[in-house]
């Protein structure tokens, strides 16, 4: 028989070797990069990338867990077709859950915040990446030109509860031109060096500051940037297959269920995964119709869970871009994703149901702002935080008859053009919020009140 004293013994023994093994851990490398995403029901995950061979333990409240290995130490294999792209740094992917109530949350020498019950303060950024492709080449380099470690600085010291990003991450695909001293020295393609550059390294601060919300862009869909994505980003566990490494898998890998996330009071938000619709519209006949309808249905029994929904997903239902005829110079608005609006539509006229107060967005590179008069909820676009900006100005007022979606009757409008920043949200309310937006270091450049579905902002546009 083991004695009481040697089975205590035993049950500390677990414990202690994990307390050991932490001690070995003292100070980050200089690659490591920690944050907390949060997923399903508002579960928090603690994820770690890291150069080192094995994952160390998480620390909450002083205590030592260990962390499973989300992806196992590797590079990003090329797709077809991907053979140009340069070799890549192979990293270790570990995770391990936050449980509710902890107060501290530390790995590998990096603090981590944990998660609020009731997150009151919310920083919106989207669209955050270095665009190097094609003919459009930004200067990486520049502070000025891509200003996200700014934008990731002045967001944090907003002190959020709560960071949510609305899509689209990674834009170095392309090499910087020769001579281009702008962007010269930029890593690109598909890997993790890309990815470290354009969003994990430059996002540290705010990595530090809140838990992160993600909604997935269509730069993360599978024949771009999607392997990163359901890595690093994505909140459910990792699924191989289900991960973009091989084309013929893409049809699960194009496409993920959506999920609610708890904010209290008889509010969520409800995260869908918008990366693979088409702003051509999707005919019949396409199967990605059926199955953003399918997803439509599923929003719509997640909504019915709270009183109060806010919808977060990257391409806008009910917003505006504009763009300029090259020959004529004549400008012409265009309206919410036509692939999401005809397969949702097949689901619901309306769309989203009438418990929705507000769609969070990204996709077109400005800030925006739309309440409508019709029962559409409130729309911001948020997709101003670190790619080149689009500079086509939008009216004050849309055109007489102008809609961004088929019966949304614009009510008020704002925007701001050709400004990076990110926007904050105060709750004030049940379902009122005070929206600020922000410029890249945080300096306030217009204010907004939220009641319900309907917003209207102090300044129609930003100059």
């Amino acid at each position: 028989m083991i004695s009481p004293s040697l089975a205590r013994i035993g049950l500390l023994v677990p414990a202690f070797l994990l307390a050991a093994c932490s001690s070995l851990v003292l100070d980050p490398g200089p690659d490591d990069v920690a944050f907390v995403v949060i997923g399903e029901d508002g579960a928090a995950t603690a994820r770690l990338i890291t150069a080192a061979p094995a994952c160390p333990p998480l620390m909450v409240d002083n205590r030592a867990m260990p962390m499973r290995v989300r992806v196992p130490k590797s590079a990003i294999p090329a797709r077809p077709g991907q053979a140009h792209m340069p070799p890549s740094s192979a990293m270790l992917a570990c995770e391990a859950p936050i449980a509710a109530g902890a107060v501290t949350a530390s790995v590998a020498g990096i603090a981590l915040p944990v998660p609020k019950a009731a997150p009151k303060r919310i920083v919106v950024i989207g669209d955050t990446g270095c665009r190097l492709k094609g003919k459009e080449f930004q200067d990486c380099n520049d502070t000025q030109a891509f200003p996200f470690a700014r934008v990731a600085a002045g967001a944090a010291a907003f002190q959020p509860d709560l960071v949510i990003h609305v899509g689209d991450y990674h834009y170095r695909e392309d090499p910087c031109p020769a001579g281009r001293a702008g962007c010269a020295g930029s890593p690109y393609g598909y890997g993790y060096d890309a990815w470290a550059a354009d969003f994990f390294t430059p996002a540290k601060k705010l990595f530090a500051a809140a838990p992160w919300v993600l909604a997935r862009g269509n730069h993360e869909n599978c024949s771009r940037a999607g392997q990163g994505w359901w890595r690093w980003l994505d909140p459910r566990p990792y699924q191989p297959g289900r991960d973009c490494d091989a084309p013929a898998n893409d049809a699960i890998g194009e496409h993920s269920e959506p999920y609610a996330v708890p904010l209290g009071g008889g509010a969520q938000l409800v995260v869908f995964d918008t990366a693979n619709t088409s702003y051509k519209g999707l005919p019949t006949s396409d199967p990605r119709r059926a199955a953003y309808a399918d997803s439509q249905r599923k929003i719509a029994r997640l909504a019915a869970q709270a009183r109060y929904n806010i919808g977060v997903d990257h391409h806008p239902l009910f917003a505006f871009g504009a763009e300029r005829d090259k020959n004529t110079q004549e400008i012409r608005l265009f309206g919410g994703d036509k692939g999401l609006l005809d397969a949702f539509g097949d689901a619901d006229p309306g769309y989203l149901p009438r418990s929705f107060g507000m769609l969070l967005s990204g996709h077109v590179h400005l800030w925006e702002q739309l309440s409508f008069a019709s029962t559409h909820p409130t729309q911001f676009v948020s997709g101003f935080s670190g790619t080149a900006e689009d500079i086509v100005p939008l009216p004050a007022t849309p055109p007489t008859g102008q809609t961004p979606a088929p019966g949304a009757i614009v009510e008020h409008m704002s925007s701001w053009i050709d400004g990076f920043g990110f926007m904050s949200m105060e709750r004030t309310g049940p379902d009122s919020w005070r929206v600020l937006v922000h410029d890249r270091d945080g300096r306030e450049r217009n204010r907004c009140l939220v009641e319900g579905r309907k917003s209207r902002c102090e300044l129609a546009q930003v100059h």
